[in-house]
């Protein structure tokens, strides 16, 4: 309000002219007249715009209120209306997107090229500095032989065998519908473990081929130096076809997420309609999986398919092949722990890719098989080197590098299951209890295993299936048992059932053992008819460098 004390204009007019007393006083008295007629009219508007102020005050407020009713009446009402609904139409057929994510195809393809070096170099440079100088160069030749071989075989048959329906075969083994890569392409798709997430079927391929490439190549660590080339070639083609392919399907063969949910509510809607019919087709649709899978078998990367299968053939073959010339007698000490430690060096960086690439995807689960990687492995290899140092009096590199593979073979079904803390009792117990085995059990049986390729793969591989069934559980930090049909297209977590679980673990490893150990001392004995095993024993005492391959590991 402006300052109303000063003279107005009227009146300070009126002074400066001088007019007559009556004619100043009509002045002074209109001037007071205007004066408070402005005044009442500020004070009206003042009074007013409080007025319109406080209507809009109230009206917000009546705003705010009605808009706080009506979002409960849509959180509350809505939900309950939209379900009584969708029950009384019943279910809908479930639709989805084939999605593929660029940052999953990156990782799936670093991951295949980390396994890749797992084998080559890795295992080659491992094994070959086990063995004494006169065989390194055989050593190197036979893994890196089989890798060749495996990946054409892989591309052939070896695929359609393990990841395609077989009919009524279809639990146990694949069929031929993808013989020579028929029907994949680079359009072609395969499912993850997410629901509406894809992956290139050429990546697929790709990653799978590596594990086919490194399972039989583990197996030659159990009757090294001691091994014809030619009967290695022949065992190795016959034994990923009869054996591993089978396996493989039986612990990896599914439908996918998506399919999963597609089948669910095509039985729910069957169901609802009374169409009997409809709900088997959808019931066995549901079941076309792998025999080991229905069972409920956890294995997120190879504990059964790769490790208790080698390992196990490994242990057939050197009983088969009978125990090396000069064994018990001979030095036969390791000629390169050097390279044995940079195998093993290279081993663990390639088995974040063998592990966390397992997830087919790069998610929070991939960076739980990674972390996984790192502290079960490390706790094998501490567990192994102090029991060492506790036992035989020091802590040794072959112990210490041992004790990794070991914990890297335990935490393997486990890596994406597990939480941390139980990865690390994990690595912990497989690394003594792989430790006592190749340092006392062995030699009480009396077995050549050359390179303790079922002390430390069958065995921890066994530990490691085991063990996932109980520390899978969400109390003890695991991500839990996945769920795909309870409410289809969304993943959940499935109630957690100790004694189902671990059943399912040993009925997957029972079968393995002795599905493994049958078929691999069937295929021994015939190739040992046919053509036989083993090497002349003058070629053994020379060294299958130069008996087998014409040439030396060193030339110095």
């Amino acid at each position: 309000m402006r300052n109303l004390a000063k003279p107005s204009g009227l009146a300070a007019l009126v002074a400066a002219i001088g007019l007559p007393a009556w004619a100043q006083q009509a002045a002074d008295t209109a001037t007071q007249a205007v004066t408070g007629a402005v005044e009442g009219a500020v004070e009206g508007a003042t009074t007013a715009a409080g007025a319109v102020t406080d209507a809009a005050a109230g009206a917000a407020a009546a705003t705010d209120a009605a808009t706080t009713a009506v979002a409960e009446a849509v959180t509350e009402v809505v939900p309950t209306a939209v379900a009584e609904v969708a029950a009384a139409a019943g279910p809908v057929l479930y639709e989805y997107v084939k999605a593929v994510d660029k940052g999953d195809v990156a990782w799936m393809s670093i991951s295949t090229i980390l396994v890749l070096l797992m084998i080559i170099p890795g295992l080659a440079l491992f094994y070959g500095g086990l063995v004494r100088t006169k065989n390194m160069l055989s050593m190197l030749t036979q893994v890196f032989a089989i890798v060749a071989v495996v990946c054409l075989i892989w591309v052939t048959y070896g695929y359609s065998m393990a990841f395609s329906y077989g009919g009524g075969l279809d639990q146990w083994v694949g069929g031929f519908s993808k013989l020579f890569l028929k029907g994949v392409d680079a359009t072609t798709l395969v499912p993850t473990f997410s629901n509406g997430v894809w992956l290139p079927e050429y990546t697929f391929v790709a990653f799978q081929m590596t594990f086919a490439c490194i399972t039989p190549a583990l197996i030659v660590g159990a009757f090294a130096e001691r091994i014809k080339f030619s009967s290695l070639m022949v065992f190795v083609i016959l034994w990923v076809t009869l054996i591993y392919f089978p396996m493989a399907h039986m612990v990896w063969w599914w439908g996918g997420p998506d399919f999963l949910a597609e089948q669910q509510t095509l039985k729910l809607i069957a169901e609802a309609a009374g169409d009997t019919a409809g709900v088997e087709a959808a019931s066995a649709n549901l079941a076309a999986n792998g025999m080991l899978w229905n069972w409920g078998a956890l294995d997120f990367a190879g504990g059964t398919v790769v490790h208790i299968n080698a390992g196990v053939a490994g242990l057939v073959g050197c009983i088969v092949a009978g125990k090396r010339v000069g064994y018990g007698k001979d030095n036969m000490a390791p000629h390169s722990l050097t390279m044995t430690m940079i195998g093993a060096a290279l081993l663990w960086v390639g088995w974040f890719g063998f592990n966390a690439g397992s997830n087919l995807e790069s998610n929070s689960i991939a960076a739980l098989a990674i972390i996984n990687t790192f502290v079960a492995t490390a706790a094998a290899g501490v567990a192994w080197m102090f029991a060492e140092w506790l036992l035989k009096g020091k802590p040794s590199l072959l112990g210490l590098v041992s004790g990794v593979v070991a914990g890297l073979v335990a935490v393997t079904p486990a890596a994406g299951f597990a939480g941390p803390m139980g990865s690390i009792v994990l690595g912990l117990f497989a690394g003594v209890a792989c430790f006592l085995f190749v340092a006392y059990i062995k030699s009480a049986l009396k077995l050549d295993d050359s390179l303790d390729v079922f002390g430390i793969h069958g065995l921890g591989g066994i530990i490691g299936a085991l063990a996932t069934g109980i520390l899978v559980n969400p109390a003890l930090g695991g991500a839990g048992v996945a769920d795909y049909t309870s409410v289809p297209g969304t993943l959940q977590v499935a109630p957690y059932d100790m004694g189902f679980a671990f059943m399912a673990q040993l009925k997957a490893v029972g079968f393995t053992v002795a599905f493994v150990g049958i078929g691999s001392l069937v295929l021994f004995l015939v190739i040992k008819l046919v053509m036989g095993l083993r090497v002349k024993q003058e070629d053994e005492r020379e060294g299958l460098d130069l008996a087998s391959h014409g040439e030396r590991a060193y030339n110095m």
